[in-house]
């Protein structure tokens, strides 16, 4: 949910409930994590890499999603699904790039057919109303257009995604959310009083009772800025949101999204994903330490 994401970034957003235990922190003290994804089992037994489809190939993460999994042809078959045509031709449009509605199951069964593994990273998002001045002070006003509010592109069409996958079998479902879902009155839930967060949830929940493997990763304030500088932070129930760094580049959320297929531990987790600021702690690269930490199932 860029554009929701990035409206309320710098919005520091008060909680209540039980104090939890600190946000975990992964670094690079092991070396030579043990992968035993889909795409490591398949180069080692000489068959065809992994089929891996990301929706929401068009957005700002999802791009970087896509990109990434064409760049790793060895490990993944990497396919997208995008809303439009200029969605498509913004990626390359090749013939890997689908183009489908994810509000009509009929409409996305092309892009699902044949895939071993999804990554779900579509979003409703806001539009600012027109007619804003920022000279006059107070805050935008955001809306959502008809046929495209949270209930139907973040529950109804992720649930579509999620019940087509299911129906060809695939064996792993990474599905991207944000954090704040546990505070009913988290901004992002007015944004055009879309209930955003609300939907997001509803859908992460109906994935974890689905029986497929799946990992969730609720992301903090999304930036567009280099990955792989970083070292990351994990926690859940919004614990990280109380805390300085709870922001994270789109290019790290992207590359953990490719790791979880890589790692048994990332199967059946939930978990909040933000990073501490470049030049603190030191950049995550052993990122099987990092879904070991993870003890949350939602």
């Amino acid at each position: 949910m860029a554009t929701a994401a990035a409206a309320c970034a710098r919005v520091a957003f008060p909680f209540t409930g039980t104090a939890l235990r600190p946000p975990f922190h992964a670094t690079a003290a092991r070396r030579g994590p043990r992968r035993a994804g889909l795409a490591v089992s398949a180069a080692a037994g000489g068959g065809s890499p992994p089929t891996v489809l990301v929706t929401g190939a068009g957005g700002r993460t999802g791009q970087i999603v896509y990109k990434k999994l064409k760049e790793r042809s060895g490990q993944f078959v990497g396919r997208g699904l995008v809303r439009t045509e200029e969605s498509k031709g913004k990626i390359g449009g090749g013939d890997d790039v689908f183009i489908g509605d994810i509000r009509d199951p009929e409409s996305i069964a092309p892009a699902i057919e044949g895939i071993d593994t999804l990554i779900i990273l579509t979003s409703g998002a806001p539009k600012m109303k027109p007619g804003f001045d920022p000279s006059k002070g107070g805050r935008p006003e955001f809306y959502f257009e008809e046929g495209s509010y949270p209930e139907q592109v973040d529950w109804i069409g992720q649930k579509n995604q999620i019940d087509a996958a299911k129906s060809i079998g695939v064996k792993h479902i990474v599905l991207v959310g944000s954090m704040g879902g546990t505070d009913i009155n988290h901004p992002l839930n007015k944004l055009g009083n879309g209930n955003i967060l609300v939907w997001k949830r509803k859908a992460e929940q109906y994935l974890a009772d689905s029986g497929l493997p799946y990992t969730i990763v609720r992301a903090g304030g999304l930036q567009d800025k280099d990955g792989g500088l970083r070292e990351l932070i994990v926690g859940k129930d919004d614990e990280i949101l109380k805390t300085e760094t709870k922001t994270i580049a789109r290019a790290d959320v992207a590359e953990i999204c490719i790791q979880a297929l890589l790692f048994e531990e990332a199967k059946f987790k939930a978990f909040d994903l933000a990073s501490k600021p470049e030049g603190e702690g030191t950049p995550t690269t052993d990122f099987r330490a990092l879904f070991a930490q993870v003890d949350s199932r939602f």
